[in-house]
Parts: C-alpha cells; sequence; structure tokens
C-alpha cells in the first residue's frame, strides 16, 4: 500500500482569485493555466495498519496543525473512497520554494491525491483525482494535467485544454524574494472577498478574460494571450489592493521586473508578465527567446534566481520499491513518466 508521484505546478494564466463556495472549495471565477515542467513535487504515500495517525514531512519538517488536517482530510477521503481504514505515512518535496506564490499546493496535493488513491489500490480516472484534489486546494485539481488546463467556476475537477506541446512557448519564474509570504492564498481571497468594493467586477470579468485566454491559447497566438494574460493579474491585485487593509504582493523587485519586460517588449521581443498571490513574476514568452530573456530578467537588480520553464507533463507514478531519497535521486537525474 505504497505509492511515490509526481506533479508539477502551474501558474494560472487567467486567474483564480476567491472562492463561490467555500466548504466545497469551489472557485467563483474560471481559469485557465500552464502546467510547468522545472516546478515539481515528490510524494511518498504509505497505508499502514500499525500506524495510530497520519503523519506528514514537507521538505523535511514535520506539519502539524492545519497543514496536517489538510492532508487528513485528503486522505479521509480516499479511505472512504477505497474502504479501508488504515492511517498513513506521507513524505513530500517540493523541487522549488514552499508557499512562496509559485503554486506549491497545487502540485503538492496533485501529487498527494494520486499518490493516495494509487496507495489505497484505486485506480481512478483523472478527472476524479482532480475532484479530489480540488477540494484540498482549487488550483491542485489543474496540475493533475499537463500543459493547458481549464478549472471552471462550480466545476468538480480540470479539464484538458491542449497538450504540452500544443504551442512553443517558454514561462520564466524571476524570484524576487526568500522564504514564504505574508498573507496565505486562502486568507487573501477571503479578505478581498469580505472587503475589496473591486471584488465583484473581478468576478463579474474574469469569465470574459477566461475566454480570451482560452481562445488564443487553441489559436497559438501569442500577441493576443499576452495582454489578456497580463490584464488578468493586474485585475486580480487591483481588487486585492481595494482590500481593507489592501493586501500587497509585489515588492520593488515586482515592479522593476515588470518594467523591464515591458522594455523587452518595446524592443521586439514578445513577453508579458503575470504574478500570483506572491511578489515573484512569471513571464511568458517564445520558446526561441527564453534564454535571452532569461538573461535580461537576471540582471534586474534584486532578481535571485530566474527559472526557465517549458509545459510540463501529467502528473505520474514512481516505481513503489524505491524509498524516498531514491525517488527524489531519480527525479533529479532528469527521469520522467
Amino acid at each position: 500500500m505504497i505509492a511515490i508521484a509526481i506533479a508539477h505546478s502551474n501558474i494560472a494564466l487567467a486567474k483564480y482569485w476567491g472562492k463561490a463556495d467555500v466548504a466545497g472549495n469551489f472557485p467563483a471565477v474560471p481559469s485557465l493555466s500552464l502546467t510547468l515542467d522545472a516546478l515539481l513535487t515528490i510524494t511518498r504515500v504509505e497505508f499502514d495498519p500499525t500506524l495510530g495517525a497520519d503523519s506528514a514531512l514537507l521538505d523535511g519538517e514535520v506539519l502539524t496543525g492545519r497543514p496536517l488536517s489538510r492532508i487528513t482530510t485528503l486522505l479521509d477521503r480516499v479511505r472512504e473512497r477505497a474502504s479501508i481504514g488504515f492511517f498513513a505515512k506521507v513524505e513530500s518535496r517540493n523541487e522549488f520554494p514552499t508557499a512562496a506564490g509559485l503554486a506549491s499546493s497545487a502540485s503538492g496535493f496533485a501529487a498527494l491525491a494520486l499518490a493516495a488513491t494509487r496507495a489505497a489500490g484505486l485506480e481512478l480516472p483523472i478527472d476524479e483525482i482532480s475532484g479530489m484534489a480540488r477540494a484540498a486546494s482549487a488550483s491542485a485539481a489543474r496540475s493533475l494535467y499537463g500543459g493547458w488546463v481549464a478549472l471552471r467556476a462550480g466545476s468538480p475537477g480540470a479539464e484538458r485544454v491542449a497538450a504540452p506541446d500544443h504551442f512553443p512557448v517558454a514561462m520564466l519564474v524571476a524570484v524576487t524574494a526568500a522564504g514564504p509570504k505574508a498573507v496565505g492564498s486562502t486568507e487573501g481571497m477571503t479578505h478581498t472577498r469580505a472587503t475589496s468594493p473591486y471584488y465583484a467586477t473581478w468576478v463579474n470579468h474574469a469569465p470574459v478574460l477566461f475566454e480570451r485566454v482560452r481562445d488564443a491559447v487553441l489559436a497559438r497566438d501569442l500577441a493576443a494571450l499576452g495582454p489578456a494574460v497580463e490584464q488578468s493579474a493586474l485585475m486580480m491585485h487591483a481588487s486585492m489592493l481595494a482590500a481593507d487593509p489592501a493586501v500587497i504582493y509585489f515588492l520593488p523587485t515586482t515592479l522593476a521586473v515588470i518594467a523591464r519586460v515591458r522594455e523587452l517588449r518595446a524592443q521586439g521581443t514578445a513577453a508579458f508578465f503575470t504574478m500570483d498571490a506572491g511578489p515573484h513574476v512569471k513571464v511568458l514568452t517564445q520558446k526561441s527567446a527564453a534564454a535571452d530573456v532569461a538573461t535580461a530578467l537576471g540582471e534586474v537588480a534584486g532578481v535571485k534566481r530566474v527559472i526557465v520553464c517549458r509545459p510540463g507533463p501529467d502528473a505520474y507514478c514512481l516505481d513503489p520499491g524505491l524509498d524516498f531519497a531514491q525517488a527524489v535521486e531519480r527525479v533529479r537525474s532528469g527521469a520522467g513518466p
């Protein structure tokens, strides 16, 4: 009753911000994301009849409190679906910064949902596993799928829009700060919904931006996709900035990177920015321009590093006979699905 799963983070191009149903964790707006090959989570789940409680390690740290309870809640859903009563030992590692605005919860809960269902002996379709992941973290529903993925408002699970090789783009992550962000996404969403006069406008207009993003992705039209992506991000952050008190994720380096992206575009390079609930800037560009854009972003004062990403694969499982250290080494060696 052991499984090891790999899932990749995703970055929303048409943003998700706000919950229509807090208890069910259903998003208030539709979103469309790109799954990224360089940002991934490795998770091992073992159901063991000798255990007296669930336990979890993340990046070598023992989880307690709400982080552990979120894992246990997902495991409870799997146990109910599989009709088993065993507790589980979970070990997980993010191969990128955790809780920093890079969607580590998306890849984390997607990997947990896949590993837990497989360890429990369930061979479920990807859409059902996506629904289990969504109940824990809405963006995790999208990380079960590679490439371009949509999660519609009120939908139990995500859906594939296009395969990873559909559109030859790269996404560059300009890391602008170290450590976790000050305000978690769930807390920020709840506060924005309760206090921002711009929140209703965001919810009403987000579906329009979703359709623009989806049409541009399907048409492989970066010139149409980029402006819609930027507007979606800025509208989302505008709703946060208008909250009382404001939720501000921008740092001076965040704004400097945005200015550099605009300079690149004025010089003829197709590059477009987006930001999630965190200070880092993600830049969408043509695959052929990725190296040059990465160099330009790395020269911005305050940028700690630039991670070059391309469209990533579906979540997948490794040989359950590996121990956790072997699984991590296998992934780091470049082994894929």
